[in-house]
């Protein structure tokens, strides 16, 4: 798995078609996926945690759950680029030259995230986090223009120097623990395992480092300057793909290490992820009322959604599940969004929600998704957001966490009235007189609404199996020693 993506994307340089390019990439996350369920099934049907390269890879119910979640946005986000570059390959955007960088650059991203995902050895998890920051930066500029290249640079810039601090934190993290045999050190078992005699000042160190670099990466506030810039200027299955995973890929960096700070220094690091969380909700509250850009609201949505994510992983154990459960289903709400608004871009010409009016009479499939997936990312019910969100609310109840409550509704009650406000009209305005009615392709019928029907079957009910995982996932993250 962590092979064939890269493999595929060297292939890509031998086709002479920006299409087959596309549909190579689309093949390719689809085994991908297949291979991450197969993956799933062997890791909660095996009694022992799966292991390889003398214990430098790992697979755990936490990196499954993510793995799942990986394989997913990526081969939606293959799917969708199937019918977004389409339109740019015939009026000569999208050439071969771009069509193999692209290829490349996208499948060798998501072999870096898995990187992420399955390292046993911390220090080789950071490799694969400033991988991601490389391969992807020149996806933000793909096609050249100005605003996209500062943007690009930007994300560069902003990132390295978070995935910095990160390195500082791995190392202190390691330096916390007593001496192990040569490669030893670094890997998460081993901290594990020595969590009860590690150095409390440290590790306390060492997360402040962990949860500023790898929470710039995730978008927290206010390390998140980087994310509306980049997501405004990427390709729509970039920028889905950015939000969609990327983000929580680098969470996930930081919750990692939750469970070995906690056992040094009990409270330290939940109280770090509700700060960094709550602030992350309040910020892009403020930011989204005056927003013109469509991406660039769904960018400081995303910031919020990874808020509420780091809240739910500081409020215990009903959190843990809340947090993981709305990581999945913010994977799928986003992505749907941006593939959406970055269809309904290509009609009207522009990004800017004063010219998209309109939309569900433009295109009668991403003008309904828009609207669907919206009302997901703000919380109404019966989609699945509405119930991890609530699942938070319940965590913060359960602790008695009151003024945190007050400050999180008031947060996402901004959020809600201004973005049910701005896509009102994008959705059921005027539509310009120069824009005709679009016929869908059944593809994008079938796509759209599988991920929208996915958040509101998951809205009222969750399958035992993906509860069972939740659970498993979430009792790694508050395993005591």
């Amino acid at each position: 798995m962590l092979a064939a993506p890269l493999i595929a994307g060297i292939a890509g340089f031998a086709l002479k078609s920006p299409m087959n390019i596309l549909r190579l990439a689309a093949l390719v996350t689809g085994l991908f996926f297949g291979a991450s369920v197969l993956l799933t099934v062997q890791v909660f049907a095996s009694p022992e945690v799966l292991l390889s390269a003398d214990r430098t890879l790992r697979v755990d119910a936490f990196s499954v759950f993510h793995i799942l979640a990986l394989a997913l946005t990526y081969f939606g986000g293959s799917l969708f680029a199937l019918a977004y570059f389409r339109h740019e390959i015939a009026s000569g955007h999208f050439g071969i030259t771009l069509a193999r960088r692209y290829g490349a650059l996208w499948l060798a991203g998501l072999s870096a995230m898995l990187l992420v995902l399955v390292s046993n050895n911390l220090g080789l998890m950071w490799v694969g986090m400033e991988t991601t920051t490389l391969v992807t930066a020149y996806l933000v500029a793909m096609h050249g223009d100005a605003p996209a290249i500062e943007a690009m640079w930007k994300y560069l810039i902003v990132c390295s120097v978070g995935i910095a601090f990160a390195f500082m934190g791995t190392l202190l993290s390691a330096a916390s623990a007593p001496q192990a045999d040569g490669a030893d050190t670094l890997l998460w078992t081993h901290l594990m395992d020595q969590r009860a005699n590690l150095n409390p000042q440290l590790m306390k160190a060492a997360f402040v480092f962990l949860i500023v670099g790898y929470g710039t990466k995730a978008g927290l506030a206010p390390m998140h300057t980087w994310l509306p810039d980049a997501h405004s200027q990427a390709p729509a299955p970039v920028s889905a793909m950015f939000s969609g995973f990327m983000l929580n890929a680098a969470l996930y960096c930081v919750v990692r290490y939750l469970p070995i700070v906690e056992a040094t220094s009990p409270g330290f690091g939940h109280k770090a992820m509700i700060g960094f969380g709550l602030f992350s909700v309040l910020v892009p509250a403020a930011f989204i009322i005056f927003q013109r850009d469509a991406k660039r609201m769904l960018a400081y949505c995303s910031v919020e959604h990874l808020g509420i994510i780091a809240i739910g992983y500081g409020l215990g154990p009903l959190g843990a599940f809340a947090a993981l459960f709305h990581t999945l289903n913010h994977s799928l709400a986003k992505s749907l969004a941006f593939f959406s608004i970055g269809r309904l871009g290509q009609i009207y010409g522009s990004n800017d929600m004063g010219r998209i009016r309109g939309a569900i009479g433009a295109h009668p499939v991403y003008g309904p998704a828009l609207l669907g997936s919206v009302l997901a990312l703000i919380g109404v019910a019966p989609f699945a957001i509405f119930a991890s969100e609530f699942q938070t609310v319940r965590a913060m109840v359960a602790q008695t966490q009151w003024w945190l409550l007050a400050l999180f509704l008031l947060g996402v009650s901004v959020i809600f009235i201004s973005m049910l406000r701005h896509v009102t009209g994008m959705v059921f305005g005027e539509r310009p007189d120069d824009i005709e009615p679009i016929e869908p392709h059944p593809g994008s019928k079938l796509l759209s609404f599988s991920f929208l029907g996915a958040l509101v079957l998951l809205g009222v009910w969750m399958p035992p199996p993906l509860r069972h995982a939740i659970e498993s996932a979430a009792q790694i993250v508050w395993s005591q020693p």
